[in-house]
């Protein structure tokens, strides 16, 4: 396996200085001390809570092969092998412009209210069953992950898939022009940290920025389904972007859903891709994923990957931690289904999510239940998108809802009595409700925004009932 990079090229690249023995090759980049493979290079970047120099004795105690600090902190790791650059950030930003000026791969950048992460992941999936494909790893979509991703983006890469995300205006601005895509994707546009904006138009006009480092002859694939569907259009040509693909049920999508047969666990979908006709197996469930997929496949055909190629290889699909994975527990008298979903949360995935859970197949006496934490940065609007996720709750026949949150609090007082499973002001307190509540045959679904600490109840649910699988089916239908 060849080098990721040369130290030479990396040192040219940062404007670096040397100190120290260093390695003539560089395997890997790494931030994070706790999961560095041996011969990564450390970066001792500044975080929000702590300064990366803390740790780069552990990271060098832990295989790196050098690390990577700011100008006047040399002297506090004497002897060791050291890159020296004035501020490692932006150090990181310059190696990203050199892996993406000597990258020979066609590049797709991804962006959208929701649906980010599920739709680079099918990129992914879809790209590498026809040549070697880099992509953005977890969520690596801010200040700090596009970078990383682009600069461990290997030279040899055919296809190269990138996550880019944003709190406010203007972020993602310098991320795109870092990636330089040859096709920019944005999912939907949905009320997703309105808090910060106020109106949808100025989270699509957000999202737009995407369109600026387009590379020339490159496309916009957009969501022919959303409402903001114009305006993004709009802002692709005046961002000069020639060929806008839309995607969706719309019955002049450029990729469009004909039909779909929804499963517990997967999706039958047939489409019209850029006016080839396709029939495929989505291997995770849900109607939005499947409308995502066609936005895969579409910007798939765009950089000249197969199209039967890449559609066969999305039945191997499957939903990320905390994103839709689902794990059977053992209970006394059988078994449940979790639906881990506690990695984030807003209105939209609230939605699909709920919608998902009401398809699921239960087992004899078995109840579908929602644990629901708040859905942050939704601004004024907060109290009422909650209290309307009651709609989604009866549409579906959800039979329980458990909640937690000052926010959660509107949708609780919404739902009828006999749903009502148990609230609690934060979810370590609703924990203990939750775990006593589940029996056999049940399909339990945990979400809500990461600062809602949703995730703990996942977990203690699976220390509490032993794991039976990594993915099963649903309990048998009663």
């Amino acid at each position: 396996m060849s080098a990721l990079w040369t130290l030479d090229a990396m040192v040219t690249a940062m404007h670096a200085d040397r100190a120290g023995s260093l390695p003539k090759d560089v395997s890997g980049i790494s931030i994070d001390s706790r999961t560095l493979a041996k011969g990564d290079a450390f970066f001792a970047i500044q975080g929000e809570n702590r300064d990366g120099h803390e740790f780069v004795e552990s990271a060098l105690k832990a295989g790196a092969g050098f690390a990577v600090v700011m100008s006047g902190q040399e002297n506090r790791f004497s002897g060791a092998p050291l890159v020296i650059v004035h501020d490692v950030l932006d150090a990181l930003r310059d190696l990203a412009r050199a892996a993406r000026a000597r990258a020979r791969a066609r590049v797709i950048a991804v962006t959208g209210s929701v649906g980010k992460t599920g739709t680079k992941d099918a990129l992914r999936l879809a790209l590498s069953a026809e040549g070697e494909t880099h992509a953005s790893a977890s969520s690596y979509n801010n200040h700090w992950g596009v970078p990383l991703s682009l600069a461990r983006c290997p030279a040899s890469a055919r296809y190269a898939v990138f996550e880019i995300g944003m709190n406010h205006a203007g972020e993602i601005t310098p991320l795109t022009e870092l990636v330089r895509p040859h096709v920019a994707i944005i999912t939907t546009i949905e009320p997703v940290h309105l808090e910060y904006f106020g109106s949808l138009d100025k989270i699509a006009d957000a999202k737009a920025e995407i369109f600026s480092g387009v590379e020339s002859n490159g496309a916009a694939v957009l969501n022919r389904d959303n409402g903001q569907y114009e305006r993004l259009a709009d802002a692709a040509r005046a961002a000069g972007i020639g060929r806008i693909v839309s995607f969706g049920e719309h019955d002049r999508a450029d990729a469009r859903l004909l039909r779909i047969s929804l499963q517990a666990d997967c999706s039958t979908v047939e489409a019209r891709i850029l006016g080839q006709a396709v029939t495929y197996r989505l291997g995770s469930p849900g109607r939005h994923l499947a409308v995502n997929s066609l936005a895969v496949l579409a910007a798939a055909s765009l950089v000249g990957a197969d199209l039967a190629l890449s559609a066969l290889a999305l039945s191997n699909l499957k939903p990320a931690s905390g994103r839709g994975a689902r794990v059977v527990l053992t209970v006394p008298g059988g078994t449940v289904l979790l639906v881990d979903e506690s990695y984030n949360a807003n209105p939209a995935s609230m939605r699909a999510a709920i919608s998902l859970l009401g398809q699921a197949a239960v087992g004899d006496r078995g109840r579908r239940i929602a644990v629901l934490g708040d859905m942050l940065e939704l601004g004024p609007s907060g109290t009422e998108l909650h209290r309307a996720i009651a709609e989604v709750v009866d549409a579906a026949g959800i039979d329980l809802v458990y909640c937690s949150g000052p926010l959660m609090r509107s949708l609780w007082e919404a739902l009828p009595s006999q749903v009502r499973g148990g609230y609690a002001d934060t979810a370590a307190e609703l924990e203990a409700i939750v775990l006593d509540a589940i029996q056999a045959g049940d399909v339990i679904m945990v979400k809500g925004s990461l600062g809602s600490k949703m995730g703990p109840i996942v977990r203690a649910l699976e220390r509490k009932f032993p794991r039976q699988a990594a993915l099963a089916q649903a309990p048998a239908q009663g």
